[in-house]
C-alpha cells in the first residue's frame, strides 16, 4: 500500500474553521494520504478543553468537500467526524491543529487542541495534538512555515514508531524559522514557575464592571527535559500523554492508609 492510500486522516482545531493553522494541519495531512476529511468549530473555541454540548443542538454545515463546521467544541468535532460524517468508513489517525500558540506544561489541561488528540485517543484512533509557538522573540508573529516544513517528518516518524492506545501525542514547534530548529526532543511536561494568569478589569458604559482573561507572555526557568526548555532552545517537542490521569504512588499510599 503506498503512502498516499495507507491512512484515512481527520483535521480538527479549536482556533475554528477559517483559523491559519487549519490550513496548515491539512497540508501535514495531505503530505501523508489523499484522503483527509476536516471538522472544526465555526467559531474561535480556544481553551474549551475537553468539554462538549449538552445542552444546545449542534449545527453542522458542510463549508466545501471533506471540510465540515459544527457549532460546538473540539471534543463535539471528534465525535461528529467519527460517528457521523466518517461513520461508514472511520479515520485511522486524528490530527488537532495546528494551534496559535504552544500547548505545553499547564496549558495542557486547558488545551482545546489537546482536546481534539484527546477525543480521538479516548475513541481508540491515534491522535497527535499539534502546536506553534509563538511571541517570544518577535512580538506576535506566528512563524507557521516552522509547523509546516517539519509536521510531515515528524507526524512519519511517530506513526512508524506507534503508541499504546490511551496515549496521545502532544507535538510543539519552536517560535522560529524551519531553518532555526535544533533537532526534536522527547520531552515530558513542564510546569511554569510563574503565575502568568491575568484579569483585566474593564467598565462597561452603563458603569458596570466585566473581565478579559489573558496570560502574560513571560518566560519561565524549566527545568531540562521538559516541553518548555526544549521550546525555548528552538526544539521540537513531543510529548506522550495519557488518558489516565491517576497518581499511583499517591494511590498505595491512600490504599493503605484505608485498610
Amino acid at each position: 500500500m503506498t503512502m498516499t492510500a495507507k491512512h484515512r486522516i481527520l483535521v480538527t482545531n479549536d482556533d475554528g474553521i477559517h483559523a491559519p493553522g487549519l490550513e496548515i494541519a491539512e497540508k501535514i495531512a495531505r503530505a501523508l494520504t489523499d484522503d483527509v476529511w476536516v471538522c472544526a468549530p465555526e467559531t474561535e473555541m480556544s481553551g474549551a478543553s475537553h468539554s462538549l454540548t449538552l445542552t444546545l443542538p449542534l449545527r453542522l454545515r458542510e463549508v466545501s468537500a471533506k471540510r465540515f463546521a459544527i457549532t460546538g467544541t473540539p471534543t463535539d468535532c471528534v465525535m461528529m467526524g467519527v460517528a457521523e460524517i466518517m461513520k461508514d468508513k472511520p479515520p485511522t489517525l486524528i490530527l488537532s491543529g495546528v494551534n496559535r500558540g504552544s500547548n505545553i506544561a499547564d496549558d495542557v489541561t486547558y488545551s482545546g487542541t489537546i482536546a481534539g488528540a484527546m477525543e480521538g485517543t479516548a475513541l481508540g484512533i491515534p491522535s497527535i495534538a499539534l502546536s506553534q509557538s509563538y511571541g517570544f522573540e518577535e512580538g506576535y508573529q506566528v512563524r507557521w512555515n516552522c509547523a509546516e516544513a517539519h509536521g510531515p517528518d515528524v507526524v512519519r516518524k511517530l506513526l512508524a514508531v506507534g503508541w499504546p492506545q490511551e496515549t496521545l501525542m502532544n507535538v510543539n514547534f519552536p517560535d522560529c524559522e524551519p531553518g532555526e530548529v535544533k533537532g526534536t526532543e522527547i520531552t515530558e511536561q513542564g510546569k511554569r514557575d510563574m503565575q502568568t494568569a491575568v484579569m483585566d478589569r474593564r467598565v462597561d458604559m452603563r458603569g458596570n464592571p466585566y473581565f478579559w482573561i489573558g496570560f502574560k507572555r513571560v518566560r519561565s526557568h524549566p527545568n531540562e527535559g521538559t516541553d518548555l526548555h526544549a521550546i525555548y532552545e528552538k526544539k521540537i517537542s513531543v510529548t506522550p500523554l495519557h488518558l489516565n490521569l491517576t497518581e499511583f504512588e499517591v494511590l498505595k499510599k491512600l490504599r493503605t492508609a484505608f485498610r
